[in-house]
């Protein structure tokens, strides 16, 4: 699902995205709704470097959603400055064309809540709150297909990226 971007001079290099997907606070994740109906959604993610981690309760509109169909898209925004003067807003954003996977065992939903723990709760130790909520959560890997980047281009000719 890698398209061409049409304004290729705004294209984000790799290790821009990188950078993003690594350190963005959250993503909204769009999956095929109900009724046909494009379903987004925000939600905290973790990023390992090869695929995408989400947590999730068990049930509800996106889980449903992605058991019907597994194929989804994920938007980090990394800024979004509006500049009123100039009618325009400074934006710099990835978006992720993935597929969705359970995870089922507890070891590995364990080892993605430690993820999510890392980056949202640094330095406390997530065990207990792991320990009380793994059998309750829903943990859900994005593979990514493939992942694109984009920047004003008033960013582009400023050389911020």
């Amino acid at each position: 699902m890698a398209r061409t971007m049409r304004r290729f001079k705004q294209e984000l290099p790799a290790e821009e995205l990188e950078r993003i997907l690594r350190n963005g606070k959250y993503c909204v994740m769009a999956v095929s709704g109900d009724d046909d109906y494009p379903y987004a959604v925000p939600v905290n993610y973790v990023y390992d470097g090869t695929s995408i981690y989400i947590h999730s309760a068990t049930q509800g509109h996106k889980i449903d959603a992605l058991k019907r169909n597994t194929k989804c898209t994920l938007c980090v925004v990394d800024q979004d400055d509006v500049i009123p003067e100039e009618f325009t807003s400074y934006f710099r954003s990835v978006i992720v064309f993935g597929n969705a996977h359970f995870v089922e065992s507890a070891e590995d939903k364990t080892a993605a809540l430690r993820l999510l723990g890392d980056k949202y709760s640094p330095g406390i130790d997530p065990e207990a709150e792991i320990s009380r909520f793994i059998k309750a959560v829903c943990i859900v890997r994005i593979d990514i297909e493939s992942v694109t980047g984009k920047e004003a281009i008033e960013l582009t000719k400023a050389g911020t990226t």
